[in-house]
């Protein structure tokens, strides 16, 4: 029960910017899934600690001279 809510608590500001922040600014993510939804999805699938950090790498890798294409969460 713990863990749910942590995860709840640690996906929390990534909605607050899927629905407030992210549509005031044309889509120019290089990946699909988008980041924030590939860090909700790896905070869902590996936990909050395991998955925040594979989201951090994501948005890290997110540059005009980093990767493109598809990139599910493992």
């Amino acid at each position: 029960m713990a863990k749910s809510i942590l995860r709840k608590i640690a996906i929390f500001p990534v909605l607050v910017y899927q629905y407030t922040i992210s549509p005031l600014f044309p889509s120019s993510c290089r990946f699909t899934p988008t980041c924030s939804q590939y860090t909700k999805e790896a905070i869902l699938k590996h936990g909050v600690f395991r998955g925040g950090w594979m989201g951090i790498k994501r948005i890290a890798r997110c540059h005009p001279w980093g990767g493109h294409g598809h990139d599910p969460v493992p």
